[in-house]
């Protein structure tokens, strides 16, 4: 799961030494994946090979579902990322602009090494660690670079760091592990939505009612269904897909991913959702709102007070959901016993400037690049039908499903993030519009927008843009 670790068993920290590998062309292939990425405004990226994978015979959204059908506990399932329904409502939003502020970083080939990005995806397609990458290599084209282990000869272990999936009712795909790295494929520009991975099948339950489905996941624990207040939803309230966009960001879910191996370990056996449960516990114990999680001096306070609080409970202590400190992987000694200026937190403290920094500094540096939205005077969620006509302000669509025309007049904007839109989209004069993870059916017009137009960029998750688009003489 996500909210669990127990996959997470090759912290970058503890990889066996090795010799440094020559990234070759890897800082250009991230140029160019770079330009591929802002090339893709009307639509998605174009998908490239499969994920080295046996192929499965069909393809397409109904293919996928048809072998999906087919699947058992234990099969690796090849799938594109647009093809995922989450089991959570949140993620951590600094953990995955850690992984993409060093996902576009040149700092892992200066060190001699490739970019973290293709060991990543190695390893989540069950195949270890990446070993060569051509120039100009993809995300969307495996077959520009290798992995240590290949195809055909993965182990158990390799296999237990592949992300999971859950078989539902009609072959739809419930990703039950890996929302954080998945959605930092998708949002970043040599990945995107169709992107193909491998999956592990943890169950097929296509023959259960829906209703039935649910009660089965619950039962299983394969869902989280807290908000990133931990206040409960229903399933309903999941969202539909991957991406920034569409998810919420639960602060301490970030939290306690930048406390691993510093007040905790997963173990082997871990609970699902395990960083979930210690954050559940946390929010009585830090307030996250005593600091200021844009300065990295008063965030590295933060994550201090957050991993001694975990380290210094005891370990019978129940964290939640039954489960005990120890249970739940707490360190007996806080940094393993070395000073703060040594060991994980010490690493976690580099700067940006570092020749290796720590992965706070990654996520804050990647963070301070997201151009902010203005703020909404309107916000529309679940469906709507009928045209709408944003004529001062600034409308919001979050989640929302729009069916009919929406018109923006000079000087209003509007923003959509992981909307569905099916209907002509119009604006002329706006202040701004911002299009994020939402899938468009229908015409796009923008013109003369006032301060700024945004469809792609930094923390906007690649839209889906299904029909003409005019885009004149914007800011």
């Amino acid at each position: 799961m996500t909210g669990s670790a127990r996959t997470q068993h090759r912290p970058d920290s503890h990889r066996p030494a090795r010799a440094a590998r020559r990234p070759g062309g890897a800082a250009r292939g991230l140029a160019a994946g770079l330009a591929a990425g802002a090339l893709a405004l009307g639509g998605v990226v174009a998908s490239g090979s499969p994920a080295g994978a046996a192929p499965t015979g069909t393809t397409g959204t109904a293919g996928a579902k048809g072998a999906a059908l087919q699947a058992e506990a234990g099969d690796l399932l090849d799938v594109t990322l647009d093809q995922l329904r989450p089991t959570q409502p949140s993620v951590g939003f600094d953990q995955i602009y850690y992984k993409l502020g060093r996902y576009s970083s040149p700092k892992d080939e200066q060190n001699g090494d490739f970019n973290k990005r293709f060991d990543d995806w190695c390893e989540t397609n069950g195949q270890e660690e990446a070993a060569t990458v051509s120039p100009g290599a993809k995300l969307t084209d495996p077959s520009s670079f290798t992995c240590t282990v290949p195809v055909g000869q993965e182990t158990d272990e390799t296999r237990a760091a592949m992300k999971t999936v859950v078989i539902g009712p009609g072959g739809e795909l419930y990703l039950t592990d890996g929302q954080h790295t998945l959605t930092s494929f998708l949002e970043t520009p040599d990945g995107g939505p169709t992107m193909h991975i491998r999956l592990r099948v943890t169950g097929n339950l296509s023959g259960l009612s829906p209703a039935a489905f649910w009660q089965a996941m619950q039962e299983k624990k394969w869902v989280w269904l807290r908000d990133e207040n931990n206040n409960p939803i229903t399933t309903d309230q999941l969202p539909q897909r991957l991406g920034l966009a569409r998810f919420h960001d639960d602060r301490y879910r970030s939290l306690v991913y930048f406390t691993r191996d510093i007040g905790y370990q997963a173990p082997a056996d871990a609970a699902e959702y395990l960083e979930f449960l210690w954050g559940t516990w946390l929010r009585e114990r830090v307030n996250l709102d005593a600091y200021d999680l844009d300065s990295p001096a008063s965030y590295l306070t933060a994550i201090r007070a957050a991993s001694e609080a975990m380290s210094g409970t005891a370990g019978d202590t129940v964290i939640a959901d039954g489960r005990t400190a120890d249970e739940l992987g707490r360190m007996p000694e806080w940094n393993a016993g070395k000073k703060p200026t040594g060991g994980e937190f010490g690493k976690l403290s580099a700067p940006i400037s570092d020749q290796k920094p720590g992965k706070l500094a990654y996520a804050l540096d990647f963070r301070s690049r997201i151009l902010a939205a203005p703020a909404c005077t309107k916000t529309l969620t679940g469906k709507h039908t009928g045209p709408l006509v944003v004529s001062s302000g600034v409308l919001c669509l979050n989640g929302a499903r729009q069916t009919g025309p929406v018109v923006v007049a000079a000087g209003a904007s509007l923003v959509a993030k992981g909307a569905d839109i099916t209907g002509p989209v119009q604006a002329v004069g706006a202040h701004t519009v911002q299009l994020c993870g939402t899938s468009l059916t229908g015409p796009l017009s923008v013109v003369n927008t006032k301060q700024r137009l945004t469809l792609s960029g930094a923390g906007c998750t690649p839209n889906t843009l299904n029909g003409p688009l005019q885009l004149v003489n914007n800011a």
